[in-house]
């Protein structure tokens, strides 16, 4: 793989005992279709395609057994008051230069669903720092992943001060 390529799985390893929980790792289904911020589709596409991106990002929380329990231990509220939200394009195909923030709109949709799914309780600025799109490593029909990881209330998940409120 490519020093420029990031690997979302690295992120699931397990951590060192006393260490910060390891993030959690939200894989939408390959293939979905996404949107690109060089498409240019009509309002009503585009409502759709934000409607199941959202969707996905739903039942791919429902389909973690480890976050479903850890959302269940943080009923009432959500499992996160604020976090850091890593967005990695996997793309369908290797060999091209690609621009992950074109692809925005779909990870916004896909943050939304984390918070229709109970994971944040908004996606605001006080609440999420990210999403941060990066590039992944190829996977037949492409796929957005969601690294999610929880903060401190003040942390600065990139150290530059400038992201805590």
């Amino acid at each position: 793989m490519a020093d420029t390529l990031f690997d979302a799985e690295r992120l699931a390893a397990p951590t060192a005992a006393g260490a910060r929980p390891a993030p959690f790792v939200i894989a939408l289904p390959a293939g979905l279709d996404l949107i690109n911020a060089n498409q240019r589709i009509h309002e009503k596409a585009r409502a759709r395609l934000t409607k199941k991106i959202r969707a996905a990002a739903m039942e791919a929380v429902a389909d973690c057994p480890a976050l479903m329990d850890a959302l269940a231990a943080a009923k009432p509220g959500p499992l996160f008051a604020r976090a850091h939200i890593l967005g990695v394009l996997n793309p369908a195909t290797a060999g091209r230069r690609r621009d992950p923030a074109n692809w925005y709109g779909s990870f916004k949709a896909a943050v939304d669903g984390l918070v229709d799914a109970g994971v944040l309780e908004d996606d605001d600025h006080t609440r999420v720092v990210g999403p941060d799109m990066r590039l992944g490593r190829v996977v037949k029909g492409g796929q957005i992943v969601l690294v999610v990881t929880g903060l401190a209330p003040g942390e600065d998940p990139l150290g530059i001060q400038g992201v805590t409120r």
